[in-house]
């Protein structure tokens, strides 16, 4: 079995979930776990660092759909960094460009919600 792991800090106004290895059907539940701790906690600005990210399934992609549409109507988004190319085709395969806010690096993605927040 494929090993999984969400490292979750927080950050001023933002929560960061580091994910690392494979994200399938068999280790997806755990991302939902986080997921649901964040919104249980009202924390609905997030930071998906994909750096370590090695492989994602649609059962991956999944997880993102069920919670992004709870995330924004709390007037909060899911923002999606450091994919590598091998993720990023995954990801863009199946339109999620258009949906989600994706950005090279964690800082951008941190920099466009203290604006976000500025603004109010």
């Amino acid at each position: 079995m494929s090993e999984f792991k969400v490292n979750h800090r927080d950050g001023e106004g933002f929560s960061v979930l580091e994910l690392k290895g494979y994200l399938d059907a068999h280790t997806a539940p755990d991302l939902e776990t986080t997921f649901q701790k964040l919104l249980t906690d009202k924390k609905f600005n997030i930071i998906v660092n994909c750096k370590d990210l090695t492989y994602i399934s649609s059962a991956g992609l999944g997880v993102f759909m069920a919670y992004i549409e709870d995330v924004r109507k709390n007037r909060g988004d899911i923002k999606l960094t450091n994919m590598s190319p091998k993720v990023y085709n995954v990801f863009d395969l199946l339109g999620f460009p258009v949906l989600y806010e994706i950005y090279k690096d964690e800082q951008e993605a941190a920099t466009k919600f203290r604006q976000q927040m500025k603004k109010g």
